[in-house]
């Protein structure tokens, strides 16, 4: 007899099953969607969809948004430039958010002479 009393003919089947498993596992943990450490590719979203955020200014170009934000960066206020579906907007904290309309309601400081 080749396998003695049977013993190891099943201690064989069971290592065989309990690879399977094992590789089930691992490929159900591979393929699940939710809990990937990859990030994923950011989308864009309404100007109402980006969290505690709120919009201050709607610049037409991208170019107008950067020189806006520099303005609000000047002023020490956290701001982000952001392509929503609905354009470029000038995004902030809502506890900001008056603070950087005011600044920027205000006309532009004049060009610096230091060229």
């Amino acid at each position: 007899m080749l396998y003695g009393d049977g013993t190891s003919y099943l201690l064989s089947v069971v290592v065989l099953l309990l690879g399977f498993g094992v590789m089930l596992l691992f490929l159900r943990w591979t393929f699940s969607s939710g809990k990937s450490l990859v990030q994923r590719r950011p989308r864009q979203g309404g100007e109402n969809e980006y969290g505690l955020l709120v919009p201050v200014a709607s610049p037409p170009t991208m170019i107008e948004g950067e020189q806006l934000r520099l303005r609000l960066d000047a002023s020490q206020i956290r701001a982000k430039l952001v392509q929503t579906t609905d354009g470029p907007r000038l995004m902030v904290f809502e506890n900001d958010a008056k603070m950087a309309r005011t600044v920027l309601a205000a006309p532009p400081p004049p060009p610096s002479a230091n060229l």
